[in-house]
């Protein structure tokens, strides 16, 4: 899946604001421009749009995880860089929004992935785990879906 989508979907399922996001940015130390984040906002179309690196899609989630919970006592400033999967992803969504498995699992079932409790909790297991699957694209863009859909409010951004 696209980083650009990604982020975006992301913002528009949160509504954050691009302040939120330079915020979350400036938590992990990040130098992110206004103008630099409205370029990777915007469609693919648009002349001003600009790719987001995986580097960039990373370090928001990290930022997103310490906006809205905090700094992690357990986290070390050098701590070593992790490839980013769709799998990350919804980990680090599902932390930085506090989601237990029932709100995770209706989350799925709002962007119409059925998938049973088992499978549900494969996702999150480590890589190297026996019952570890990895997460495709559709069932990303099904999370974020159900995300836009769980936290929408009836108000137009």
């Amino acid at each position: 899946m696209n980083t650009n989508d990604i982020l975006y979907k992301i913002q528009k399922a949160l509504s954050l604001t691009p302040e939120e996001i330079l915020k979350a940015y400036e938590l992990e130390s990040y130098e992110m421009s206004a103008a630099h984040l409205d370029a990777l906002l915007k469609k693919r179309q648009d002349k001003a749009f600009k790719k987001a690196t995986y580097e960039e899609l990373g370090v928001f989630l990290d930022g997103l995880v310490t906006l809205k919970r905090g700094p992690s006592p357990q986290k070390s400033e050098d701590a070593e860089a992790v490839e980013l999967t769709n799998n990350l992803i919804l980990k680090k969504l599902r932390i930085a929004m506090e989601l237990k498995e029932p709100e995770t699992e209706i989350i799925f079932g709002l962007g119409d992935a059925t998938l049973s409790k088992q499978e549900m909790k494969s996702l999150f297991r480590k890589e190297g785990h026996k019952n570890f699957k990895a997460c495709s694209d559709e069932l990303l863009d099904a999370f974020l879906e159900g995300l836009d859909e769980y936290y929408y409010s009836g108000e137009e951004v």
